[in-house]
């Protein structure tokens, strides 16, 4: 057997520990971000921020750090990877779709734990300066939809409307001008999918193009006009509210919670009758309500320190229960049971799976 020199078996030595690098990386790195990350939903953020501000306060834990950045590129960042350059927790108001979770098995991001925090209602306000909009899902398809029913055959036209009133001659004669989210935000999602696509249903025959070509149908009824009509005012809801009450003949799209924190500026439209309430959200008679999550790595539970203990706290009666601190931000609470079962599907760190 040919005797292998002292240099040569550093060299192998040497070599064999820099391929095995990127995987220690990670673990070795964890002592760097001693915090929790948190991305996503605009929506929860507000949540997830006096959660964070009252764990940094009550705990031995660093206060998380909480970013505004949407559902959508919330969940990219989430799914790009493992380790401290990647977030430990996104939070969402919609529900992680099946290619997100493709996405993040193919990045390695194979554990994820589903936490529902509970409901929130999709507002569609205006100024207390203005008068309230009696509004149905008909009239905003409409309003904002990208192609409209031409009134002759089933045939679609490039959205003519201008005004309220052209859509419906009940409504007021003012420019169609509506602020809301952008792509990437779980509300512009919900938004298309419960208002525009709610509307959409009342055409019979779009209706029942969705049995023959549901991409086409999804494409009808979910694309947003782009004249003008509608603005994208960013991720930032806070922003629009400001626009809104300088601007009274404008409308604007965020959630509930955001309407309840600015009760004394801004007020909710009624949709097919209903008024956005806290009571009517909870009972589910608001058309435009909806649930909101938030997703932990599961891979960084025993990484990144504190994990386990803000979903403790998240998960907490004194937080998310009828009579939390979370409720006096515009939380809509679950009913007890489901509180019980994300719970402890949170505290067991319970892998999802759709």
């Amino acid at each position: 057997m040919k005797k292998i020199s002292g240099m040569a078996v550093a060299l192998m030595l040497f070599a064999a520990a820099t391929l095995m690098l990127p995987v220690l990386m990670p673990a070795a790195d964890a002592a760097v971000r001693n915090y929790i990350s948190i991305v996503g939903s605009s929506t929860v953020y507000p949540f997830a921020t006096v959660v964070a501000e009252q764990f940094g306060k009550t705990t031995k834990f660093k206060t998380p750090k909480v970013e505004s950045t949407g559902s959508g590129g919330g969940l990219k960042l989430f799914c790009s990877g493992i380790g401290v350059q990647h977030p430990d927790i996104t939070n969402a108001s919609r529900r992680i779709k099946k290619s997100e979770v493709k996405k993040c098995a193919k990045n390695g991001v194979r554990e994820i734990t589903e936490i529902k925090i509970g409901y929130d209602g999709i507002v569609i306000a205006n100024s207390r300066k203005a008068k309230r909009m009696k509004i149905s899902r008909k009239d905003l398809f409409l309003a904002l939809a990208k192609d409209v029913p031409s009134g002759i055959g089933e045939s679609l036209i490039p959205n003519p409307y201008r005004t309220w009133k052209d859509v419906n001659p009940s409504l007021p004669d003012i420019k169609i001008e509506v602020l809301g989210p952008p792509p990437t935000s779980g509300t512009r999602d919900a938004f298309a999918e419960l208002a525009l696509q709610g509307g959409c249903k009342k055409f019979s025959w779009i209706k029942a193009m969705k049995k023959k070509d549901k991409k086409r149908y999804k494409a009808v009824c979910e694309a947003i006009r782009e004249d003008g009509a509608y603005i994208e005012a960013g991720e930032n809801d806070m922003l629009i509210v400001k626009k809104l009450e300088g601007n009274p003949g404008a409308f604007g799209v965020f959630g509930f919670s955001f309407l309840d924190q600015n009760a004394d500026k801004i007020q909710g439209s009624i949709i097919d009758g209903v008024e956005p309430t806290f009571e009517n959200i909870a009972s589910g008679q608001y058309p435009l309500s909806r649930p909101l999550y938030f997703y932990v790595k599961k891979a960084h539970a025993g990484m990144i320190p504190g994990i386990k203990e803000y979903i403790k706290e998240f998960t907490s009666e004194k937080a998310w229960g009828p009579e939390g601190y979370l409720i006096d931000k515009g939380l809509i609470p679950m009913p007890d049971r489901e509180r019980e079962k994300f719970r402890r599907d949170g505290r067991n760190l319970k892998n999802f799976s759709m």
